[in-house]
């Protein structure tokens, strides 16, 4: 017989007895191994689970805070601020770290596994380092590219990125409508030859190219159940940067600088900016 004492409270713990007063052999089941191996097993999903989501999120947050210090440059394929780019740079580092940091979480099989966690902060990834590119060069960096930047034992799928430049549109809409309420015009660079492309033709280039998108063979996917919205979010951001050069040209003259058209001329939705 087992005399413990916890909490000042002296407690017995006995040892169990058949009918005839003998005590029991303790029989263990074949199968509580197996299942300890389960246990274990479930217990190691959940913890990287928990591991990947954090750093999810935490890559989410570094890469809007890298998107809200581009959106204070006002010039398209030119050099970024000293300040900005070392602001930039640092952000860079910690996002890369993040991922670094779950590189063992999203080995094999687990990169799909825990694809549904990873998701958020890989398209926010690609829409901070899209913006950066389409900045310094006035085009869209391609998935090759921006798989470059991450760790190699990330993966960097198709459709994580084909959601990240759905993003983009509405952060150039962001650059473009602040530009033109600072500078009165809209951002625009030399293409070649005198030509000037602007910002405007690019949206809707990506606009056709964005419309094409073919998702009929995913219609399970996550891809399939993003793309519907973002798509319509895509065409108003494009909408209002068309309302905002269409106001700026026919009545900007009339008006002082940093004037745009009121958002009741925007169908409703507002002209967003940082």
């Amino acid at each position: 017989m087992d005399w413990r004492l916890s909490s000042g409270i002296v407690t017995i713990k006995g040892v169990k007895r058949d009918r005839d007063g003998s005590s029991k052999i303790e029989q263990t089941s074949p199968f509580i191994p197996m299942f300890e191996v389960f246990r274990d097993n479930l217990d190691k999903h959940y913890d990287a689970r928990e591991r990947v989501i954090k750093a999810s999120r935490d890559i989410t947050a570094v890469s809007k805070k890298i998107i809200f210090a581009l959106q204070r440059v006002y010039n398209l394929k030119d050099e970024i601020p000293p300040k900005i780019a070392t602001e930039i740079q640092d952000k860079q580092l910690i996002v890369r770290n993040n991922f670094e940091s779950i590189v063992p979480d999203l080995l094999g099989v687990n990169a799909w596994r825990y694809q549904h966690q990873i998701s958020p902060g890989l398209q926010e990834f690609v829409e901070a380092v899209s913006l950066e590119y389409y900045l310094r060069n006035q085009s869209l960096i391609s998935l090759e590219e921006a798989t470059e930047i991450l760790p190699p034992e990330i993966d960097l799928n198709v459709h994580d990125y084909i959601l990240g430049i759905f993003d983009l549109v509405g952060e150039l809409m962001r650059f473009a409508v602040t530009s033109m309420a600072t500078t009165g015009k809209l951002p625009a660079s030399k293409a070649g030859e005198g030509e000037l492309r602007d910002i405007l033709a690019d949206l809707r280039q990506l606009r056709c190219k964005l419309e094409e998108l073919d998702i009929s063979s995913t219609s399970r996917s996550w891809l399939a159940k993003e793309v519907p919205n973002k798509m319509n979010t895509m065409k108003e951001s494009i909408q209002k940067v068309e309302t905002a050069v269409c106001g700026l040209t026919i009545r900007g003259q009339e008006r002082p600088k940093g004037w745009l058209p009121d958002s009741s001329e925007m169908k409703g939705s507002a002209i967003e900016m940082y």
